[in-house]
């Protein structure tokens, strides 16, 4: 399995020659969704879910297929009639050729004025997560590489580290890092290094890593 860091939340996972994509939203490339065979959405806020985006992958692959949420499925399915799976908590299903199980129901508390709304995490594989906008921990799992979403409008670097202490991955990749100016990653880098419990690293969009 090959794994390509996209701009922000989204990544590229490939396969046995397929691929699969999660979260390409608007800060992401807008190719960032071409040539996926499946494609994954947390929730619907637009820095993880961008319809033009979406179209771009369908339009280029004729059998490619979406799984998302209700929230998402709903502003999507008339536009890719067939193509868009409904998935929630504790679904398990299998996307490009991926064994995916969807773990968690809502969106972190960005303020308690701020309605919540609902995300869900896929797990691939048995071994990489993706939380979308939570803090989710799979629970009964084994997580092997840990998309971490090290900085948002809704999250502390306190929280990140408490939250790999308690997923406890063999490594941590870097996600929902475009609005992390370039000066303040050392200090992100080097809190979670030195606490965090687990071997840290991020990506720089385009870059790729081997996971097992």
């Amino acid at each position: 399995m090959e794994l390509t860091k996209k701009t922000h939340a989204c990544v590229r996972l490939e396969k046995d020659g397929r691929v699969l994509v999660i979260d390409p939203g608007v800060f992401s490339e807008r190719d960032a969704a071409a040539g996926a065979d499946a494609v994954l959405v947390t929730h619907e806020h637009m820095d993880h879910f961008d319809e033009g985006r979406l179209r771009t992958a369908m339009e280029a692959n004729p059998a490619a297929e979406i799984w998302t949420l209700a929230a998402v499925a709903e502003q999507i399915s008339a536009a890719f009639p067939g193509r868009v799976h409904t998935v929630g908590e504790g679904d398990t299903f299998t996307a490009a050729g991926f064994e995916v199980e969807v773990h968690g129901q809502f969106h972190a508390v960005i303020h308690p004025d701020i309605p919540r709304i609902t995300n869900v995490g896929f797990l691939l594989d048995g071994s990489v997560f993706h939380p979308g906008d939570a803090l989710t921990v799979p629970e009964g799992r084994s997580v092997d590489t840990l998309l971490l979403p090290v900085h948002a409008p809704w999250n502390k670097v306190a929280e990140i580290i408490d939250y790999l202490r308690e997923v406890k991955p063999r490594r941590a990749v870097d996600i929902h890092d475009s609005l992390l100016q370039d000066h303040a990653r050392p200090v992100y880098d080097s809190m979670i290094d030195k606490l965090g419990g687990t071997d840290h690293g991020r990506l720089a969009p385009g870059e790729h890593t081997g996971l097992r």
